[in-house]
């Protein structure tokens, strides 16, 4: 405590602070006059600008809130419509693929049947020719038991006639 007496900072000195007191008085009073109020005013500017931008964000981040929304409503509509058109697909191609076997299907009876009737033409042609040939070899035989000449035409009629008795069925069963 001694030492706080004798230093000249902490001995009290009556006309130094009052001058110390006047000139605080007179900076706080220049300064109120023309710095706090522009200090202030900055504040205040700045306390709007800071309000504005709360207010701003406050604003984008219903309308991010809206847009998202917004955007999953969208790919929820586009997820059904993939759905849609993919099993629009699926009846498509299985239409198709029915379609397809049935025309086959036809194909194949159409020429199934175009080989039965070629296989039966072939036949009955196969048939005449034979009989052709049992004609031509029967009277060929029997001129050569008889010995001479048979009157070829009317020969014929009776070999025709007698062709026309047989059993052909027969043939076809053993072939």
């Amino acid at each position: 405590m001694l030492l706080a007496v004798s230093s000249p900072l902490t001995r009290l000195i009556p006309g130094l602070m009052i001058w110390t007191i006047v000139f605080f008085l007179i900076v706080f009073f220049v300064l109120r006059k023309y710095a706090f109020g522009a200090i202030q005013n900055m504040i205040d500017q700045r306390r709007e600008h800071i309000q504005h931008a709360i207010e701003a964000a406050d604003e984008a981040r219903n309308e991010a809130q809206k847009l998202l929304e917004e955007h999953r409503k969208l790919i929820g509509e586009a997820r059904g419509e993939a759905e849609s058109i993919l099993a629009e697909a699926r009846k498509t191609g299985q239409a198709m693929e029915q379609r397809m076997r049935d025309e086959t299907e036809s194909e194949r009876q159409r020429r199934l049947e175009e080989t039965r009737k070629e296989i039966a033409s072939e036949t009955a042609r196969a048939l005449a020719q034979i009989r052709n040939e049992v004609a031509d070899l029967t009277l060929e035989a029997a001129s050569r038991v008889v010995g001479k000449t048979l009157d070829a035409k009317r020969d014929q009629e009776l070999i025709s006639e007698a062709i026309a008795g047989l059993d052909f069925s027969r043939l076809e069963e053993s072939a």
